[in-house]
C-alpha cells in the first residue's frame, strides 16, 4: 500500500511526506474512524504527531477527494476512504457503530428532491438510524430497563457534544 499511496497522494497533486502516508493508511485501516482515533494510529505507526496535523492532514484528503468527512447528528466527525460513489451510512443509536448501505437507487444524487430551488443537485448524504444486533440482543436483556439506554444516550450525547 505505501507505493500505492505515495502515488495516489502525487496524483492528487500532494507532496508525500510520512505524516500524509501514516493518515492515508489509518483512514484506509479504519474505516469511520474519528480524528482522535486516527491520531492514535498514525502516532503508533509514525511516532509524535500533533492533534492539529492530523486534523489538517484529514482536511487536505478530504478536499483532494482522499478521503470523505461524515458527521452524524451528536457525533463527532468520522472519516473513511470510499469516495466517489455516494453511498449512505447507517448508524447504532446505542453504541455509535456505524456501516456502510450503497445508494439506494444506485447513481448520485441516489434521491430526487421535491423541489431543487435551482440547485443543480449532484449529491445526497443520508444517515439512517437504528440499532445494531448487538445493542438489539442487550435490549432484550430482562435485567436492562427503557431508563438505563435513555441514561446512556445522554451519558454518551454530553460525551460526544
Amino acid at each position: 500500500m505505501n507505493e500505492d499511496a505515495e502515488r495516489l497522494l502525487r496524483r492528487h497533486g500532494l507532496q508525500v511526506t510520512a505524516q500524509r502516508l501514516a493518515v492515508l493508511r489509518a483512514v484506509s485501516t479504519h474505516a469511520h474512524a474519528t480524528a482522535d482515533e486516527l491520531a492514535d494510529d498514525v502516532r503508533a505507526s509514525i511516532g509524535s504527531i500533533s492533534r492539529q496535523a492530523v486534523y489538517d492532514t484529514l482536511g487536505t484528503l478530504v478536499a483532494r477527494g482522499l478521503a470523505r468527512r461524515i458527521q452524524p447528528a451528536g457525533s463527532p466527525a468520522r472519516y473513511e476512504d470510499r469516495v466517489g460513489d455516494n453511498h449512505h451510512h447507517l448508524v447504532c443509536r446505542a453504541c455509535g457503530a456505524m456501516v456502510d448501505v450503497d445508494c439506494a437507487v444506485g447513481e448520485a444524487p441516489c434521491l430526487a428532491a421535491a423541489g431543487d430551488h435551482g440547485f443543480e443537485i449532484d449529491e445526497a448524504e443520508v444517515i439512517y438510524w437504528g440499532y445494531c444486533p448487538g445493542c438489539r440482543n442487550r435490549e432484550a436483556d430482562p435485567n436492562r430497563t427503557d431508563k438505563n439506554r435513555t441514561d446512556k444516550n445522554r451519558t454518551d450525547k454530553n460525551r460526544k457534544g
